[in-house]
């Protein structure tokens, strides 16, 4: 009996979900990158067997130029097992200036609702306490249909 981890390589191994292994590669390759890089690439693609990163900041486009030289003799001399499937022949780096979108919560105004009751109900609560709390509401009920009015 094959295990999860199995099956789910059998699948990814069809050809129908071929671009999943390329994923699975562009996402190896980018592990290879330092984690302060990793967090300024934008997403990445694949086009024509050239491997593309957008970065969001050109500092990191002039840090990826600095290391792209050794990432690709890297990848020429071992090549992951992600990657035995894709053919990548370059990798190339732009910087894109499109913002992010930020969806930003307008805060809600309070919802008013019209006051429903009458304050005409009867109050048959043993506990003293409550009974006065009980009849507060009460009053402030009657008030504000009498002021409303």
């Amino acid at each position: 009996m094959k295990n999860a981890n199995q099956i789910i390589k059998n699948i990814q191994n069809k050809p129908q979900f071929s671009k999943l292994s390329r994923y699975k590669c562009i996402d190896r390759i980018k592990s290879i990158f330092t984690p302060p890089l990793q967090r300024m690439i934008k997403f990445s693609y694949m086009k024509n067997n050239t491997l593309f990163f957008v970065l969001n900041h050109p500092g990191a486009k002039q840090e990826f130029d600095n290391n792209i030289q050794s990432i690709k003799s890297a990848l020429n001399f071992y090549t992951p097992e992600e990657c035995t499937d894709v053919l990548i022949e370059d990798i190339k780096a732009f910087v894109t200036h499109t913002p992010n979108k930020v969806f930003v919560l307008k805060p809600k105004e309070p919802v008013l609702y019209s006051e429903r009751s009458t304050g005409n109900f009867e109050i048959n609560i043993k506990d003293e306490k409550l009974n006065q709390l009980v009849r507060n509401i009460r009053n402030i009920i009657k008030e504000k249909i009498n002021h409303d009015a």
